[in-house]
């Protein structure tokens, strides 16, 4: 397991690392909300997260990285116990809530919870075609494809419709934040690179005319 933990308590932090790492995780501690932003987007299956940070605060964290499509359960630790606290946490996109000062097995048990349901919904396979959420990356026949940020999220994307044609404004705004297109043809150069790295699986992304694009789930 890797745990993402953003805290800039200087004692706090080495400790929860420590607890981590004597389960067997490996941990990454940062002590600011830009570093934890820098790295969300890195292959973590849990982010442990400070309410109070030097630079920002957690809901503000949970709102960036969910924007970004990152998609990792985040249990958020904070100080503040009243139940208008505890909703914008979870509204701004926490997935659980925990309040200082904690049990570590609680801590530990709550994490694990998380895990274990993410991993269960983890990956989804269509074909020869494989996109693992938790990590980020796309395999076709078991072999992990090259794929850029912004193109992962377009096939991630265009995969959570479920075969359903996404519109090429919801795409825009889902994956590059516009709320228009630009006319640069970005959409189409992305969706033609995008092809090219998938092989064969290449046609399974269909153009439909005055929609946009979708990622075909039949054999």
């Amino acid at each position: 397991m890797r745990v993402l933990i953003v805290e800039d308590d200087a004692r706090l932090g080495p400790l929860l690392e420590r607890v981590f790492q004597d389960e067997g995780a490996e941990t990454k501690l940062c002590v600011s909300a830009e570093a934890g932003l820098r790295h969300a987007t890195e292959a973590f299956e849990v982010i442990v997260l400070d309410w109070m940070l030097p630079d920002g605060d957690g809901p503000n964290f949970c709102e960036t990285v969910r924007r970004a499509n990152v998609l990792t359960p985040i249990l958020m630790l904070t100080a503040r116990h009243e139940v208008p606290d505890r909703v914008a946490g979870l509204k701004a996109g926490a997935d659980d809530y925990l309040g200082k000062p904690f049990e570590v097995e609680e801590l530990l048990a709550r994490v694990a919870a998380l895990v274990r349901r993410s991993r269960q919904l983890g990956s989804i396979n269509i074909g020869d075609l494989a996109i693992d959420r938790l990590q980020r990356r796309c395999l076709v026949r078991g072999v992990p494809i090259e794929l850029t940020v912004r193109e992962y999220e377009l096939l991630a994307r265009l995969a959570s419709s479920n075969g359903a044609a996404v519109p090429r404004a919801v795409l825009l705004r889902d994956v590059w934040r516009m709320g228009f297109d630009p006319g640069s043809g970005v959409l189409d150069v992305q969706v033609s690179r995008l092809r090219e790295k998938l092989g064969k699986e290449a046609s399974r992304i269909e153009t439909v005319r005055g929609v946009g694009y979708r990622l075909r789930i039949e054999p």
